[in-house]
């Protein structure tokens, strides 16, 4: 079965750190670029981070969305299959649940776009939630 899970979430005080994984199976994340997406009660699901595959030719690896820059940062292990989001400095304001997703795109660089039918594959989700 072709899949996405996500894990690592959980409850966090105010400024601790939680860290995100995205494990593929029944593909190989290699030539995929990986986006990590939140959704608030109430809210717009929200581009918070992505990864351009390894084999992407750019300068730009990597994209934050504004809100984390400087507290996120995003890795991938290619031989784990399994793509990371380190979450530092947490804020109430990052409480969601965090979603990955793929999208075959072994040439491209990363774009956090937010459209469902822009990926191949989508996780179910993890919930992250920071409150005292």
């Amino acid at each position: 079965q072709l899949q996405l899970v996500e894990s690592g979430g959980g409850l966090v005080q105010p400024g601790g750190s939680l860290r995100l994984s995205c494990a593929a199976s029944g593909f190989t994340l290699d030539l995929y670029y990986i986006g990590w997406f939140r959704q608030a009660p109430g809210k717009e699901r929200e581009g918070v981070s992505c990864i351009s595959s390894s084999t992407a030719n750019t300068s730009a690896k990597t994209k934050f969305a504004d809100s984390v820059k400087g507290r996120f940062t995003i890795s991938r292990d290619d031989a784990k299959n399994t793509v990371y989001l380190q979450m530092n400095s947490l804020k109430p304001e990052d409480t969601g649940v965090y979603y990955c997703a793929a999208d075959f795109a072994p040439s491209r660089t990363c774009v956090l776009d937010t459209n469902f039918g822009s990926w191949d594959y989508w996780g179910q989700g993890t919930q992250v939630t920071v409150s005292s």
